[in-house]
């Protein structure tokens, strides 16, 4: 184990070129300065040429250098990671379900422009992924669309979001009818989604595994395209109706009930959020208070 203080003495000699300077500035004797090059070369061999006024590396030298230099940002980074009231340095982790991550990563990138010390990493998964994660501390913020009864995690709900019938601009939909005739653009979450939406909107309907599929997905931020096209209709979460980009080429069809889901926040219960989780929660909260999500 090589010692911290030794690795200090040599980095400052690399620096300063010179033992009395060296010394100086790290408030020790020379002979201790010299001493603890002697240490490291006992033990990684020739660091140096000693020149009258100078010092220069060898190529082992120039590694140990180069060593000293990936510990010193290993510290700064551990220590960010465990300064948790820094809120504007260090990396966001978030993980969460893909329709509400499309709507977060633009706000979280807003927040980086803002702050550039901090790091944004996102993720989009399912709910039992996003729990995993959360437990395992990869991510400290996670959203889920069912509520987890784990005591290890702190839960609230963090946004309500419907379920929408989506089908191309110029469609007309009236009747199940409509939708045989459009066919059904299908994605990982679709059957399940469309089969509760459908089945609310238009009761006594053979089921959406009677209608035609007209084509999938599994990427979510592709599945409206198909029906922008006028290939088909999907059922898809507001969030990600509203981070596509070309609005004018689909439309929801309005129909009574609706199905919402909630959205829940969650994050480990046995430590306080860092200052940089906090920051987040703040930025994101347009979307529980901005009715244009």
């Amino acid at each position: 184990m090589l010692s911290p203080q030794w690795l200090r003495s040599f980095a400052t000699l690399a620096e300063l070129g010179n033992f009395t300077r060296t010394a100086e500035r790290l408030d020790l004797t020379q002979a201790a300065v010299s001493q603890h090059v002697k240490r490291l070369e006992d033990a990684l061999g020739q660091l140096l040429v000693r020149h009258p006024r100078h010092v220069e590396l060898t190529p082992a030298g120039h590694a140990l250098l180069d060593y000293c230099r990936e510990l010193a940002t290993a510290d700064q980074r551990l220590q960010l990671r465990l300064s948790g009231t820094d809120a504007e340095h260090g990396e966001i982790s978030l993980i969460s379900p893909g329709s509400i991550g499309l709507a977060l990563y633009p706000l979280l990138l807003d927040l980086q422009a803002a702050h550039p010390g901090l790091s944004i990493r996102q993720r989009f998964a399912p709910t039992s992924e996003v729990i995993e994660a959360v437990l395992a501390n990869r991510y400290e913020l996670g959203l889920v669309t069912l509520k987890p009864d784990d005591p290890r995690l702190s839960v609230q709900p963090f946004v309500q979001e419907p379920l929408e019938l989506v089908v191309p601009a110029g469609a007309a939909v009236e009747s199940w009818e409509d939708l045989v005739r459009l066919g059904f653009i299908d994605h990982p979450d679709g059957e399940a989604m469309a089969g509760r939406l459908l089945s609310r909107c238009f009761p006594g309907s053979p089921g959406v595994r009677s209608l035609p599929c007209k084509g999938f997905t599994n990427q979510i931020g592709l599945i409206l395209e198909p029906v922008a096209r006028g290939l088909g209709f999907t059922v898809i979460p507001r969030f990600a109706r509203k981070a596509f980009a070309r609005a004018d080429t689909i439309r929801v069809v309005e129909r009574e009930p609706q199905v919402v889901d909630t959205l829940w926040l969650l994050h480990r219960a046995e430590w306080p959020l860092s200052g940089r989780a906090q920051r987040v929660l703040k930025c994101i909260e347009v979307l529980q208070n901005d009715k244009n999500y």
